[in-house]
């Protein structure tokens, strides 16, 4: 495989990986860091990293739109929960274990 298709199947697999997350809106951020160790925040600013590391021009919130599919705040206030107790245990758990 070369590297040219190399890189054609790692955007498919970015993709899918993007529209699987934007259709689990009941997958809460939280729940992904604590089972992963990563969420779409994370891949936001993965993908606005890379963008730096090329020189192409990204914001954070042109790189959370991309991940969301809308503005980030927009898909906090129609699909963000509050943590429950136990999520943010969860997450302090591994944030400081």
């Amino acid at each position: 495989m070369d590297d040219s298709m190399k890189t054609a199947l790692e955007a498919a697999a970015f993709r899918r990986l993007i529209a699987h997350l934007r259709e689990r809106t009941d997958v809460q951020n939280i729940d992904l860091m604590n089972l992963a160790g990563f969420c779409r925040n994370c891949l936001s600013n993965w993908l606005k990293d890379a963008a730096d590391a090329e020189g192409v021009g990204l914001s954070k919130e042109a790189a959370r739109e991309v991940v969301y599919g809308m503005p980030y705040e927009e898909w906090k206030r129609l699909h963000q929960r509050e943590a429950t107790p136990e999520q943010r245990a969860a997450f302090e758990a591994k944030s400081h274990g």
